[in-house]
């Protein structure tokens, strides 16, 4: 029985070490490939002028602001108690208005980031599924990601396959 036992447990060893060395395994750097895919740059670009635009939207807001204290600098010394009080009032105000603006600018600006990266990232992922249904692999692997902290040289880059099937040089 117990020789039954160590054949079974043998053969089972075996057909796993089989099946182990007749997987196929790849790798590719997501990020190499990101950056080599030509809607990444129109991407950036977009965010860019996005970005741009609040810059210039907060920088009016900075001028507005500081114009309006210089006035009130200038002009403190003749104002009554209630028109200086509305005017400090008035500039807290325009404070609080760019601060919630710098916050909501940001948020904005990730959300923009996301929208325009989402079809991308896709893409990218449609093609390496593609390239490994296609190539028979078992597992590719993100090593652009920092998970995997080591691969075999006898994993295959992939990164070259996913590039041709985006058409990318």
């Amino acid at each position: 029985m117990k020789t039954l036992v160590k054949i079974t447990i043998f053969v089972a060893v075996l057909f796993f070490n089989f099946d182990v060395f007749s997987q196929k395994f790849g790798h590719i750097d997501s990020n190499k490939l990101m950056e080599s895919m030509p809607d990444k740059v129109s991407a950036k670009t977009a965010l860019e002028t996005f970005a741009k635009d609040l810059e210039t939207q907060m920088q009016t807001m900075q001028g507005e602001l500081q114009n309006k204290y210089q006035s009130y600098v200038a002009e403190k010394a003749s104002l009554t108690d209630f028109v200086r009080q509305t005017k400090e009032q008035e500039l807290q105000d325009l404070q609080q208005r760019i601060q919630t603006f710098q916050g909501t600018a940001q948020q904005e600006l990730q959300k923009k980031e996301m929208e325009l990266l989402k079809p991308i990232i896709q893409k990218a992922q449609d093609a390496i599924k593609e390239v490994g249904k296609e190539n028979g692999f078992t597992y590719i692997y993100d090593i652009g990601t920092g998970a995997i902290v080591y691969y075999s040289e006898e994993s295959i880059d992939i990164l070259p396959m996913v590039k041709k099937k985006l058409g990318i040089n």
